[in-house]
């Protein structure tokens, strides 16, 4: 399920060859919970968001409880590695969100993204609707790192998936699909994003790796 199936690179989106699609990322599912981000515990209960960064008012994305996206260690004490990470967990539940709600131009995916983000986040979610696939299961989020452009509006936000417990779920025929026997679960993704006027660190692209993870 991880964005590798996700959101992968602006080519992996594409090729959305990520997780339950092969992964997650285009399997069925049914729609689940994406929790918030928070450190050290898989627990949705444990994943209490860190304190909306300052400036815009961020949307809020709901989601069911079917599906458990878990961010672990997602905690930086400088202020704006926090900002990034608090963005960039948002923007990938309202992926997920968008994929469950099957609603390609929701108030937060727009928000989350640039306009060329977004298209690409839309070819992502698309390989799910378009086949009649929500998302289901436990799909933790792990290992962030931070890397922030000298000019102060640019960043890179790196991170882990384990596509483990995540499955897909057709929502015509109920059919449960994970990812291929032999096929490993952890998918590393690198997202670029820039802040916007409004202090936002929006999404520009996402790229992906399955296995990159153990390197």
């Amino acid at each position: 399920m991880a964005r590798s199936a996700f959101l992968t690179t602006a080519a992996a989106l594409t090729a959305t060859t990520a997780l339950l699609l092969t992964g997650c990322g285009g399997d069925d599912s049914s729609s689940d919970d994406i929790k918030g981000a928070e450190s050290g515990s898989t627990s949705p209960s444990a994943s209490a968001p860190a304190s909306t960064p300052p400036g815009a008012k961020r949307p809020e994305t709901a989601l069911p409880s079917s599906f458990r996206l878990t961010f672990q260690d997602w905690r930086s004490d400088e202020p704006e590695e926090q900002a990034v990470l608090y963005d960039g967990k948002e923007e990938l539940r309202s992926g997920y969100a968008a994929i469950i709600d099957n609603d390609l131009d929701s108030e937060a995916l727009v928000f989350y993204h640039t306009e060329s983000g977004l298209s690409q986040a839309q070819q992502w979610i698309k390989t799910y609707t378009d086949k009649n696939l929500t998302v289901i299961g436990d799909l933790p989020v792990f290992g962030p790192e931070v890397v922030l452009g000298s000019g102060g509006d640019n960043a890179v936000l790196n991170y882990c998936t384990d596509e483990s417990k995540a499955s897909t779920r057709n929502l015509k025929t109920g059919e449960v699909e994970g990812n291929p026997p032999g096929t490993d679960p952890e998918v590393f993704y690198s997202v670029s994003m820039t802040k916007n006027q409004q202090g936002v660190w929006q999404t520009v692209s996402v790229r992906s790796e399955r296995g990159g993870c153990r390197k």
